[in-house]
């Protein structure tokens, strides 16, 4: 699975609306380069390093897929939408918009075209000031220093007055209001990625399905008659354990908690693999435990076509996955949809995600949230 990687951008404005500009490099990146999760207060400071109006100046903190040289180059054509011109061999010059970064998880990059952390983080003061209030505990991976500590050693006597306060596009969304959210979906829609995602950019605690050490699971593949039964039946112990035990620890950390899965897929799938005998002793066991579950208060159902779904389950190359077959997928959709259509009792979103890369397309994550928030 994926990791988002942790970026911090440094973001300046000296010409024209100099508030503006900065809040649309904050929404244009946000759209689409990463989720901006923090946005610092808007400082004030005489140009550095030459003559020129004062600047604007602030950071901001967002997680994203892409790799260093790929977020540089998608900064770079934000400055240039912008309307920035870059001059070579000029020096310092006045800009609408200046866009950097300061810090890409704990790596250091040294490149002709890239350098992370910038060689004069520790000389800038209108870049540390806003780091400070973004990310006190970061560290100058060269240097070994806390920025607090580079703050106090600067050389840079600058003034930096905190003069306003940009919004973050992030705030929009309204997740936070829920307590618990269940995503749920085909094998190989995305949904463990999705709910990893959402809980990383939103502060949610996550809950994610222990199927990966299910000792039956890779027998069902290879015989679904014989191992259908212990194979549900062990699912349902396992995700009433784990939602009985994970959902009721409340996390003080978190704001809300954000699931890969709900019991309620253990009668979708048992309906599909087991025989009537068997499913009517298996929704009998269910009934009864899942008196005692929590329920999601927002149940949001990926839809995805099935050929996309056999490109996705090639592509993660789970070895017991790939003899899965069309119809069964087929059988699974059709299962889920009859599920949710019965369940009045559940707050349903259903969205069809199979245009959808929400995975390498930042605005395709964007466009999925702002659907989630539509239902609020």
């Amino acid at each position: 699975m994926k990791v988002q990687n942790k970026i911090i951008v440094s973001i300046g404005s000296n010409q024209g609306n100099r508030l503006t500009n900065l809040q649309r490099s904050v929404n244009l990146i946000h759209e689409r380069i990463g989720t901006v999760i923090q946005v610092s207060s808007v400082y004030e400071t005489a140009a550095w390093g030459f003559d020129s109006s004062p600047f604007l100046n602030g950071a901001l903190e967002l997680h994203s897929f892409n790799n260093a040289e790929d977020v540089l180059t998608q900064l770079l054509t934000i400055e240039v939408e912008l309307g920035r011109v870059r001059s070579e061999g000029a020096g310092y010059q006045a800009r609408i918009i200046d866009l950097d970064i300061v810090a890409f998880n704990e790596t250091i990059v040294d490149t002709e075209s890239l350098k992370i952390p910038h060689p004069q983080i520790q000389n800038r003061k209108f870049v540390l000031e806003p780091l400070q209030e973004i990310k006190p505990e970061w560290m100058h991976p060269v240097l070994k220093q806390s920025v607090s500590d580079l703050l106090a050693s600067t050389a840079d006597d600058s003034n930096c007055v905190v003069v306003g306060q940009l919004e973050n596009p992030l705030e929009s969304f309204g997740l936070k209001q829920f307590n618990y959210i269940a995503i749920e979906g085909n094998i190989g829609v995305g949904k463990t990625t999705l709910a990893k995602r959402i809980a990383e950019d939103f502060n949610a605690k996550l809950v994610l399905e222990r199927f990966a050490d299910n000792p039956f699971l890779p027998k069902f593949y290879k015989d679904q008659n014989r191992y259908a039964f212990p194979l549900e039946m062990s699912f349902l112990a396992e995700r009433y354990q784990q939602l009985s035990d994970d959902l009721a620890q409340y996390d003080l950390f978190k704001d809300f908690i954000v699931t890969d899965y709900h019991a309620f897929k253990s009668l979708v799938f048992a309906k599909i693999t087991l025989n009537e005998e068997e499913y009517q002793l298996y929704k009998t066991m269910f009934d009864i435990v899942h008196k005692e579950m929590p329920k999601p208060d927002l149940y949001v159902y990926l839809y995805q076509n099935t050929d996309r779904l056999l490109e996705n389950i090639k592509t993660r190359g789970r070895s017991y996955e790939q003899e899965i077959q069309a119809t069964y997928l087929d059988k699974i959709n059709s299962g889920y949809l009859e599920f949710i259509k019965n369940r009045t009792d559940l707050n349903v979103l259903i969205v069809d995600v199979s245009e959808l890369d929400f995975v390498n397309k930042q605005s395709d994550y964007i466009h999925l949230l702002r659907t989630i928030n539509g239902e609020l």
